[in-house]
């Protein structure tokens, strides 16, 4: 049987049986001081020294440290200790640890539930914007299950499966110009009701958003260019989400995805210039969802990261100014990275904990009850 066809397999079971010990999410309404939305920030490979960076290279402020609440977790995967995007964002995602490269899926590539396809069983409305292609690692595992990261063809399917509200990120040639399958996803997901569009055809902040429709806009052809190239549309996307997924929610509130994937490219490339400007950018979009909880008053925001990359450090010698730093690596570490949370649920988040526990915390903050075998 085939890997889709275990998928497909699994949506029928989880939609259709419900019986007991089925992945149906119960009805259950939410305690008292629930949040009513959550915005999940993953700023990849983004570890307390990258975030050290960020803020003395700005001026010594930041949108992070309005945060109230901060813990800190544990990025390791299932096989080993150094993780990657893949295995920490599907841990984020669905609560479970998988080998480095799985996306959505366990340590037997068994397909996991993530919590935005949860929130859509729930009949709330889900977005995810990205300054990477949308079928990258870290917002790929919220949408698809594939035994590799590197199956971004494969993975564009699950965009008419999973079919979010709202898509905003690189990587059209993933769904136009494919190589394998079906040549041209448009017109598949302008049947599934999406207005479709890209940096091609109109600047992002010209569109008037369609909030009868769901919307998908493509920043680029394939990974976006850093912010220190020009690329400006994070903190503006993370606002129009915020719009557009409140007027399409109702009374059952949203779930959005935010992911700064350039912050661990920095780390790659070892290079202390691109590791701030990609910081500053999504600090930036933080401040423009802080502005849209603190305004609504029923939503939680949790910042955190994948995992930290580049073994990140600023050095002796450094001023405010004149920043002296050195990486150990060009590849992801073992750090444990931090998490923010503003917002009603924030507590959930002290401590030291595993990644999977940030998907638990989401959901007990949402007052959903647990699901068996997780």
């Amino acid at each position: 049987m085939s890997f889709s066809h275990i998928y497909a397999a699994f949506l029928l079971l989880s939609f259709v049986f419900p019986g007991p010990g089925a992945d149906v999410p119960p009805e259950t309404s939410a305690p008292a001081g629930s949040p009513r939305n959550i915005i999940l920030m993953i700023g990849d490979g983004m570890g307390i020294s990258q975030i050290s960076a960020g803020i003395y290279a700005n001026g010594n402020k930041a949108n992070l440290e309005k945060f109230p609440v901060a813990g800190l977790q544990k990025t390791y995967p299932a096989d080993g200790l150094i993780t990657d995007s893949a295995a920490g964002a599907t841990a984020i995602a669905c609560g479970v640890k998988t080998y480095v490269g799985g996306v959505g899926v366990n340590k037997d590539s068994m397909p996991a539930l993530s919590i935005l396809e949860e929130a859509e069983m729930r009949e709330m409305a889900t977005g995810l914007v990205t300054t990477a292609s949308v079928t990258g690692p870290t917002p790929a595992a919220f949408v698809a299950h594939v035994k590799s990261h590197d199956s971004v063809e494969e993975i564009a399917t699950y965009f008419l499966k999973t079919a979010p509200d709202l898509i905003i990120g690189g990587g059209e040639n993933d769904f136009t110009r494919r190589k394998t399958g079906q040549q041209n996803l448009r017109p598949e997901m302008e049947k599934k009701g999406y207005f479709v569009s890209g940096f091609q055809e109109q600047p992002l902040d010209e569109i008037v958003l369609p909030t009868q429709q769901k919307f998908a806009y493509f920043t680029a052809a394939e990974a976006p260019p850093p912010a220190a190239q020009g690329r400006d549309y994070l903190p503006r996307a993370s606002n129009m989400a915020t719009f557009f997924l409140e007027k399409r929610s109702g009374k059952n509130g949203f779930f959005l995805l935010v992911n700064g994937a350039q912050i661990g490219w920095g780390g790659q490339a070892q290079n202390n210039d691109y590791i701030v400007s990609e910081m500053i950018d999504f600090d930036r979009a933080v401040g423009e969802v802080l502005k849209f909880a603190e305004r609504d008053g029923q939503t939680l925001v949790i910042v955190t990261a994948t995992n930290e990359t580049g073994g990140h450090a600023i050095n002796p010698g450094a001023r405010m100014d004149s920043l002296i730093t050195a990486f150990t690596a060009d590849k992801p570490t073992a750090t444990l990275v931090p998490v923010f949370a503003y917002g009603p649920g924030a507590e959930h988040f002290r401590g030291i904990y595993e990644n999977t526990a940030i998907y638990e915390r989401m959901r007990q903050a949402l007052g959903w009850e647990a699901l068996p075998g997780k």
